[in-house]
């Protein structure tokens, strides 16, 4: 009978960051600081440091003589290689690397750190552990094969995307072969037409494709940190098409990609600007109060314009609601939101209006890091080691193709993370109005993922419990973007659905329901009857007041 693996040995990505730490940025300052603390508690407790070399020499030894007493988490794709297990040198390269990790954890652990600290340096040396693990090197297995294979040429290329890399991608290897999309091309292709712009965003209106519409429409609010076209990829995997072909009209907000010239764009700037869109999707689909749809900061976004027309008495304006992956209950803790401390909050807002925006590829670089062995080491090894080039995924293109934050919407991030508003009546006030969304009495539907490590599902389930009126929550078994991109037919999906709303999310765990396939037809049954009736579409885009400006997908979301 086989040995289960030791519970201490399991390698463990850096998966502590979130959505906090990609709009803070963290500092090399406060890594080292990390780093230092850890350093000097081992000179304060030698002995203890002692105890752990000695425990780790042990280790080593009964690894050289051939034990294998680790064995890597099954979901751990870094050492499928038969050659990791059946080699005498890689077997042990690989046992040694484990027994290293599974020291240090312990070595961190007996410290004398406190919590705070103990959690910071659990994270650093996470990251740390990931980036020396030997299948980064070139003896890869892999590697070693390609490099035979191709006579060397594999070497040689990898060599080239380095170079390439450090000169145009900030050091980072690309993650996606950008040459095999094109927005309006391949992606983002749904006939439609702009209908109306102002300065910060675009509205597209879409073209029907089924026989019959319903009279309500559907206003999709994306995040202002990445470009609409998440949810109008290609045909096979398009929520906009979904959309279409199954009776509902589709509006689409498209932001404007800042510059520094736009510096002073804060949330109640945004909340205007999709005050007017809801304003013009209102008159020309000819209906007084149309669904909202919003995802990440975009259902931030839509809960305080939704909350701004309450404050007005004028929330008859929208009928319902849905959040996708959306935090509206910003208080979460992880190892990596220690390093969130008021002077590191404060040096970012300076930083980011000094320079008039926070740069999307900055914050790109941060996700990056959320996941570092999916998101960065898996493509050192094909793009450099193996001398591949990166692979031609839709979503990773979208993920590459970022945006930009201007500096006074960045503040009022940082403070939404830092005071948690929304979770106190009239905490937060956006056009001279408070917001209190216990008295957003409309129908809600949330969803989230349940691997998703930037807005964790039980915040946005906590998020979903701020809201008034009907409310419905479910839990895709995907990460942050495949829980918004999860068209019906892929086999290993699934949600869980509870149409009873605890107080706690483990509770509600408990008592779901495990349904498999897409949540997308479920949606489509709750938003059917808050859609009105089917009718025969209207074929012109836009009104008299509102004419088309060109067609989708316009040209905010073509600026770089």
């Amino acid at each position: 009978m086989k040995e289960k693996p030791d519970r201490g040995t399991t390698t463990l990505p850096a998966t502590s960051m979130n959505v906090q730490n990609a709009i803070l940025g963290l500092r090399g300052r406060d890594l080292i600081s990390t780093l230092r603390s850890v350093g000097r508690q081992s000179l304060r407790n030698p002995l203890l440091t002692a105890r752990h070399l000695l425990a780790l020499s042990g280790q080593l030894g009964r690894v050289m003589l051939g034990d294998t007493p680790y064995q890597p988490n099954p979901r751990d794709s870094r050492f499928d290689d038969p050659t990791w297990s059946q080699n005498p040198f890689y077997r042990r390269s690989l046992q040694a690397y484990m027994a290293w990790q599974k020291q240090t954890r312990l070595w961190i652990e007996d410290s004398h750190l406190n919590d705070d600290d103990r959690a910071r340096a659990h994270f650093l040396f996470n990251l740390i552990n990931d980036a020396l693990a030997p299948s980064n090197s070139l003896l890869n297995p892999l590697a070693v094969k390609e490099l035979f294979n191709t006579g060397g040429q594999s070497l040689v290329r990898g060599v080239a995307h380095l170079l390439d890399d450090l000169r145009h991608n900030d050091g980072l290897p690309r993650q996606v072969d950008e040459g095999a999309f094109e927005v309006g091309g391949n992606l983002a292709a749904t006939p439609g037409a702009v209908v109306f712009r102002n300065e910060l965003l675009e509205l597209i209106q879409y073209k029907p494709m089924s026989e019959k519409q319903h009279a309500r429409p559907l206003l999709v609010v994306p995040p202002q940190i990445n470009k609409f076209y998440i949810f109008d990829m290609q045909p096979t995997n398009s929520f906009v098409q979904y959309m279409l072909k199954n009776g509902l009209q589709v509006f689409m907000v498209s932001w404007r990609n800042p510059d520094p010239r736009h510096r002073e764009w804060g949330l109640s700037s945004y909340v205007e600007a999709l005050e007017e869109a809801l304003n013009a999707c209102r008159s020309i689909s000819g209906n007084r109060d149309p669904n909202l749809m919003g995802a990440c900061a975009g259902g931030l976004t839509m809960a305080a314009l939704q909350g701004h027309l309450q404050a007005k008495h004028q929330l008859r304006r929208v009928r319902s609601a849905t959040y996708l992956v959306s935090l509206l209950d910003s208080q979460f803790e992880s190892p990596a939101s220690l390093f969130a401390d008021e002077q590191t909050i404060e040096a970012a807002k300076r930083r980011s209006y000094q320079r008039g925006v926070l740069d999307g590829a900055e914050v790109a670089r941060i996700f990056a890091w959320m996941r570092p062995n999916d998101l960065i080491w898996n493509y050192w090894v094909n793009n450099y080691l193996l001398g591949k080039a990166p692979p031609a995924f839709d979503i990773l293109y979208w993920n590459a193709d970022s945006t930009r934050l201007p500096a006074a919407l960045h503040g009022d991030l940082l403070d939404f993370f830092k005071h948690n508003p929304l979770a106190h009546p009239t905490g937060l006030e956006v056009c001279g109005t408070p917001i209190d969304l216990k008295q957003v009495d409309l129908d809600s539907f949330t969803v989230a993922g349940s691997n998703d490590h930037i807005t964790p599902w039980d915040a946005v389930y906590r998020s979903a419990l701020l809201l008034g009126g009907e409310r419905r929550f479910v839990l895709s078994n995907s990460g942050h973007i495949q829980s918004i991109i999860n068209p019906p037919g892929n086999p290993k999906s699934y949600y869980l659905d509870n149409p009873k709303l605890s107080g706690d999310p483990r509770a509600w765990f408990h008592d779901a329901k495990r349904s498999d396939g897409s949540w997308w037809p479920l949606w489509l049954e709750w938003i059917t009857p808050r859609s009105g009736p089917l009718k025969a579409p209207r074929l012109e885009l836009g009104n008299a007041t509102y004419p088309p400006l060109g067609p989708a997908p316009g040209t905010y979301v073509l600026t770089r």
